[in-house]
């Protein structure tokens, strides 16, 4: 049990690879936090499935833009499990595709805050109640490569969430370790809402390993990177991508 008797916090834990990062956080010994949104449902099914293996798990609502909601959130944890020792800044979204010669200023805030602000506003909040622990990021190969069209204000934001997570990781080690993964294709909503299928199936063409990547494939690096198999590695920013892109 590689988080046994620690406590973390997975934004956007309730769908996809927040859901999916929670599970195999618990399944290590891991008491988590699971926030969403919008929708409980997902959230209440992640946290069910965290329960019937034994595992111990709390959903809490909130809008990772107001400070109020991260207080929340994070005081929810630290009363709940009594601290902090991981969290997975894993909220984050393109929200939908613009240009920049189309986008509206309100387009590019709601992009920055959903992704970037969210996670500056959720790592303040829980160093004040770490000592010790992982800080794990979602970034993006966009922040890599600059993303597909109309994906700008993404990429941008994924950009700056991978220079805060070096930034981040001399400013609180040796204490606290700080890495992101950057994902490229994998199958999640995201890619069923914002990439045609037809460029689906190119990456599935073109990639080394001939396949999109799988939920658990990043559950699986982000546990790495929370526990001790990773005490080494800190300001990283991983690839999973599948070989479509090196850095």
């Amino acid at each position: 049990m590689k988080l046994a008797g620690k406590s973390a916090i997975v934004t956007g834990g309730g769908r996809d690879i927040g859901r999916a990062v929670a599970i195999k956080l618990a399944s290590e010994g891991a008491s988590v936090a699971i926030n969403y949104f919008s929708s409980s449902k997902g959230a209440d099914e992640t946290v069910a499935a965290i329960e019937k293996m034994g595992g111990k798990a709390i959903a809490v609502q909130g809008d990772l833009n107001k400070q109020a909601d991260v207080d929340a959130l994070v005081n929810a944890a630290v009363e709940t499990f009594g601290g902090v020792d991981v969290l997975v800044n894993n909220a984050g979204g393109l929200i939908a595709r613009k240009t920049i010669a189309e986008m509206p200023v309100a387009h590019w805030n709601a992009v920055m805050s959903l992704n970037l602000t969210s996670t500056f506003l959720m790592t303040q909040a829980c160093l004040a109640n770490m000592k010790s622990g992982a800080i794990v990021n979602l970034a993006s190969q966009a922040g890599r490569d600059g993303g597909g069209p109309g994906a700008v204000a993404y990429a941008t934001a994924k950009g700056a969430v991978m220079t805060m997570t070096r930034g981040l990781a001399k400013e609180v080690g040796p204490d606290i370790r700080v890495n992101a993964l950057c994902p490229g294709m994998i199958d999640t909503d995201f890619h069923n809402i914002h990439t045609p299928d037809a460029g689906r199936r190119g990456f599935e063409a073109n990639a080394p390993l001939k396949r999109q990547g799988h939920v658990e494939d990043a559950a699986n690096l982000v546990l790495f990177l929370a526990c001790d198999d990773s005490a080494f590695i800190t300001g990283a920013n991983i690839d999973i991508n599948g070989g479509m892109l090196f850095s």
